[in-house]
């Protein structure tokens, strides 16, 4: 049996750094599972989200994965070293590789971070940016109307760009060369969310390092697939399974095309 990536995220926003995950390493089994009926998890207590992402680990644990990946921004912030704690297996999140890019990326360090309100309470992007780079000038916003209009497919919707420029409308002011995306939800905004902050500030999407990391750790510890046969990738999502597979099939169009898919809906409260 091949092990599995197992990922997890509180709705469809972890499926952008599947998507890169399935870029780089097509090699590679992919279990994902979304919390589509308790989403968002942004405006939720931080124990709260503890308890759910445990929840959810548990489950994955079931089906035998090499590593977990919090594809939530808001998990990783306050649950990482939680469930880090608790399994056996590698454990990644997505903040520490988004940090890590936007330092790369900026030219005047002046860095804005956009995620749920969750996120933004946690200062973990704060944090991670300013261990990096001592003097680093970061601006974080929160943008609570961002997630439920993606989980319901709706992000292409003339509604949702009036959504994004409004939400955005204070940060263009600030002097900030880079953004990053600190939410999982928010790469499938970008083309909105790009004509708002206009082309002279860079968007940071984590999932591309993400991908790099968990790449670099497989490999470390000599357990990157080497099978020539398509993985059989798994997703389950805890809500409404027809919006979810609509906007996974949509979404990860170029990497499920020819691969073999199992999609489930498990009974977790």
């Amino acid at each position: 049996m091949q092990q599995a990536i197992a990922m997890l995220d509180s709705g469809v926003g972890g499926l952008t750094v599947v998507k890169e995950v399935m870029r780089q390493l097509p090699r590679e089994k992919v279990i994902y599972f979304g919390d589509t009926a308790r989403s968002p998890y942004g405006p939720r207590q931080p124990e709260e989200v503890r308890a759910f992402t445990r929840q959810i680990v548990d489950y994955l644990i079931q089906y035998q994965p090499k590593m977990i990946v919090i594809a939530c921004n808001t998990a990783t912030a306050v649950a990482l070293e939680d469930i880090r704690s608790r399994v056996p297996i590698p454990v990644v999140g997505v903040i520490h590789p988004g940090a890590r890019a936007a330092i790369t990326a900026t030219r005047s360090g002046y860095i804005g971070v956009i995620g749920t309100i969750g996120t933004v309470q946690s200062g973990a992007y704060d944090q991670a940016l300013r261990r990096l780079s001592p003097h680093v000038e970061v601006v974080s916003h929160a943008c609570p109307r961002f997630v439920p209009l993606v989980e319901k497919g709706l992000f292409r919707s003339e509604h949702t760009w009036d959504v994004v420029r409004e939400s955005l409308e204070s940060l263009r002011a600030t002097p900030i060369d880079t953004l990053v995306l600190g939410c999982t939800h928010y790469p499938f905004l970008t083309e909105p969310i790009q004509e708002v902050m206009g082309a002279g500030v860079e968007l940071i999407n984590s999932a591309e390092e993400t991908a790099r990391e968990i790449s670099t750790i497989l490999q470390d510890k000599n357990q990157l697939s080497t099978k020539d046969e398509m993985p059989v990738h798994q997703f389950f999502c805890s809500g409404d399974p027809v919006i979810f597979q609509q906007i996974a099939k949509e979404w990860l169009n170029d990497q499920l095309q020819d691969v073999p898919v199992i999609w489930q809906v498990p009974h977790i409260t």
